[in-house]
């Protein structure tokens, strides 16, 4: 029986694991896979050598870094002593995962790796611990296979994996419904992100925008998303004196049904273009990350529509910019812009064809497999 073991850090790829699972299954059932990741991994059918809950924490506090790496060594000892297994599927968690290639590697254990770290945006110079220690990478834009291909690295893309994931759109009248709002008017939400730093820096200027928007424009109606992992009691500290809405849980419904949306940058900017809700970018952190990042980055583009085209479709309002002016400016255009509008929704309309129509779990199961098959221990 073949074996192969997974490695995720976080919540999004332990989804994406699981849907690769699914697929490799409907290949061979006949394959023996354990891993680290979360219950969406357990519930397919995966068993779990760690939960991912300890690896998913935010900083670089000395206590982090030493479960990191006992984290590391505990693992690789098991799958060179133990499990030995025919092949390791990486999944993004790039600081984590580069370093467990190089001692896979050293070992003789073939690795592949979905969802690499973004080197075309910083620290370009990791690719090169990539070209060393990774087999194959199964990458999710475009842009990115002649990047890997021109380092010698055997690549496959396999297509974004929200192409195939994300729910179809959720209907507005019953949205509307639910949760109380005024079919009558236009919708703005704000998404300030999901880490108390974001909220720190971003939902002030947020809700102040919001709240000159609705005064100057009486036509609009706002809500706040919460993102799941943080609690009612930080959110509560920015909507106190506000009765904006604030909904939970339902990130994708509450995309797809606005007119436009305020972002805080992310994957959520990838999700908003693939329902083709026209957004702007809001970004804001302490300086020294700010400049930091300057140092590091390889692309001056921001959010991922924009760096998938390769031109500026979503407006970005970075670090010093990130004003209510800017803002207000930027979402009016948006929504009583006519010809602006349905220009930048057609535009967001070919960032999605741009990322095709593969099932991207079915493209890595099948990858996974071809591995598996010709593996030799």
């Amino acid at each position: 029986m073949k074996k192969l073991f997974i490695v995720t850090g976080e919540y999004s790829g332990d989804i994406h694991a699981s849907h690769v699972v699914k697929a490799l299954r409907g290949l061979n059932n006949d394959i023996e896979i354990e891993g680290i990741g979360g219950e969406n991994m357990a519930q397919s059918g995966v068993k779990l050598f760690e939960n991912h809950s300890k690896m998913s924490s935010v900083g670089l506090s000395p206590q982090i870094i030493f479960n990191h790496i006992m984290l590391g060594k505990k693992l690789v000892d098991y799958l060179i002593k133990d499990f030995k297994p025919d092949a390791v599927l990486l999944i993004d968690y790039g600081g984590f995962n580069i370093r467990i290639a190089g001692f896979l590697k050293k070992a003789g254990i073939k690795v592949l790796y979905y969802i690499p770290p973004q080197v075309w945006a910083s620290r370009k110079g990791r690719i090169h611990k990539i070209k060393k220690n990774v087999d194959e990478v199964l990458c999710i834009f475009p842009f990115e296979k002649p990047l890997y291909e021109s380092y010698g690295i055997k690549t496959h893309y396999c297509g974004h994996p929200l192409v195939s994931q994300l729910p179809a759109r959720a209907d507005k009248n019953e949205f509307f419904e639910k949760h109380g709002l005024d079919k009558n008017k236009k919708l703005v939400s704000i998404f300030p992100g999901s880490r108390v730093f974001e909220l720190k820096y971003l939902m002030n200027t947020f809700i102040k925008t919001a709240q000159e928007l609705q005064k100057k424009h009486p036509d609009l109606q706002f809500c706040v998303s919460h993102a799941p992992n943080l609690s009612d009691e930080v959110y509560n500290k920015f909507l106190k004196k506000t009765d904006f809405k604030v909904i939970k849980g339902e990130n994708q419904a509450l995309l797809s049904v606005s007119d436009a949306l305020i972002l805080a940058s992310g994957t959520v900017a990838l999700e908003a273009c693939l329902y083709q809700t026209p957004m702007i970018i809001a970004y804001k952190g302490p300086w020294l990350f700010y400049l930091i990042y300057l140092l590091v980055r390889c692309i001056k583009r921001v959010s991922l529509p924009n760096i998938i085209a390769d031109k500026s479709i979503v407006p970005e309002i970075i670090q010093g910019n990130v004003k209510v002016s800017k803002i207000s400016y930027e979402i009016e255009r948006l929504l009583y812009d006519i010809s602006y509008r349905q220009n930048n929704i057609s535009q967001l309309g070919e960032v999605k064809e741009l990322l095709s129509e593969k099932v991207s779990s079915k493209e890595v199961a099948e990858a996974v497999y071809k591995i598996l098959q010709n593996s030799q221990k």
